[in-house]
Order: structure tokens, then C-alpha cells, then sequence
């Protein structure tokens, strides 16, 4: 848990190898775009209304890439804030595709 404190005290600085642009920022995009509109597809074949959907959908999305930077951590002590960020604009993006095309 240490860790995790430092790399929030130390903010982005504390990862010179985490760039914003690099080719893992793209599957965290993808990836956490893919989460958000399969979980709101699930919600809403099980009868669940758009807005919940949604609500839940993001909800997955948050635990997985969270997840995902805690795994991170353990592993090999790195927790990306850049990567939490692009994660954020990939739901966001699904999201916003999926508000547009509400039935």
C-alpha cells in the first residue's frame, strides 16, 4: 500500500516510462470502450432501463481498470493515473455513441 501512496504523492513523475501517448494508451482505450458497451448491451438485454445501464456500465468499467492498475501494482509496482485517464475517455466515448443511439 506504500507504494500506491507514493506514486499518488509523487503523480505522474513517479513513472518516467508512462508516457501519455504510447501504444498501451490505445488498448486501454479500446478495452475499457469494449467494457462499457458490452456491460450496458448485458444490462439492458436483462430488462435493466438506459439510465441504470448506463450507471452500471460505468461502474464496470471503473472496477475493471482500477483493477487492472492494482494488478499492476502487485506485479510490478506501477500504478498508471495515465492509463486510469485514457480507460476514463474510452468509456466516455461509449457513452456517448451509446446516448446517441438510445432505442
Amino acid at each position: 500500500m506504500h507504494r500506491l501512496w507514493l506514486v499518488f504523492s509523487l503523480g505522474p513523475a513517479a513513472l518516467p516510462s508512462d508516457h501519455w501517448f504510447a501504444g498501451d494508451k490505445l488498448q486501454h482505450f479500446f478495452t475499457s470502450a469494449f467494457v462499457q458497451s458490452m456491460s450496458y448491451g448485458s444490462l439492458r438485454t436483462a430488462g435493466v432501463s438506459h439510465g441504470a445501464a448506463l450507471a452500471g456500465a460505468t461502474a464496470v468499467s471503473v472496477v475493471v481498470g482500477v483493477g487492472k492498475e492494482v494488478h499492476d501494482l502487485h506485479t510490478n509496482g506501477e500504478f498508471s493515473l495515465r492509463d486510469l485517464t485514457w480507460d476514463a475517455a474510452g468509456a466516455g466515448a461509449a457513452t456517448v455513441l451509446l446516448v446517441r443511439t438510445k432505442r
